[in-house]
């Protein structure tokens, strides 16, 4: 009876090892995916023949960490016929005496992770052609970088620099800019439904 004990203890102990492992095992957290703490965004469109002629475009949140979403408060108006380079100015300005340039300190030095995608008015611009790539990612953009730092180098565009030749006249069409967190999902055939938004943004477009 005492070594059936004995064998009994040892057993129940096993057990109680293998649970207690198992247990270790579903411990692992998570891989985090969250969005970048953006609070001021600025499409800024240089003029390639004439750097001092700049457009700019700006969002804001009203309530920084509040359930507000950015609120555009500008308008873009181009000039046809005029080729521009547009960047951006992103920033977390919730703290205003320490702003973080987001688009420098977290989405260039993640740029295998970061993607912005482009929508506009059919025809609004020569070049690129089309209505962006929002609706079908095949569809082209001047992405004037890449994603040169991504592990695989797969040399993916990011889109925090673009080049856009404004196309015939236009009233009232639109202009949306949408920047894709992709944190392991980043291919050379992403789209918008791979990954969270970090800003979604739609601008009035004019054309001069």
């Amino acid at each position: 009876m005492k070594n059936f004990k004995n064998y009994l203890l040892v057993g129940i102990l096993g057990v109680g090892l293998m649970l207690t492992g198992c247990g270790d095992d579903d411990d692992v957290p998570a891989e985090e995916n969250d969005p970048e703490v953006i609070t001021d965004v600025t499409l800024i469109f240089t003029n390639q023949a004439d750097p001092s002629d700049v457009v700019r475009a700006s969002a804001q949140d009203p309530d920084d960490l509040g359930v507000e979403e950015l609120m555009v408060n500008d308008s873009i108006t181009l000039v046809s016929g005029v080729t521009y380079t547009l960047t951006f100015e992103i920033l977390n300005a919730i703290d205003p005496n320490d702003i973080e340039d987001v688009g420098k300190d977290d989405i260039a030095e993640e740029d295998d992770e970061h993607q912005v995608f482009f929508a506009f008015t059919d025809g609004a611009f020569s070049s690129p052609m089309g209505d962006g790539n929002v609706d079908n990612p095949a569809n082209a953009i001047n992405y004037e970088d890449e994603d040169s730092d991504a592990q695989d180098g797969s040399g993916n565009p990011v889109g925090l620099e673009t080049s856009w030749t404004a196309g015939s006249e236009l009233t009232n069409g639109f202009f949306t800019a949408i920047l894709m967190h992709q944190p392991g999902e980043k291919t050379a055939t992403s789209s918008i439904n791979d990954g969270e938004p970090d800003f979604d943004l739609t601008f009035v477009l004019n054309i001069e």
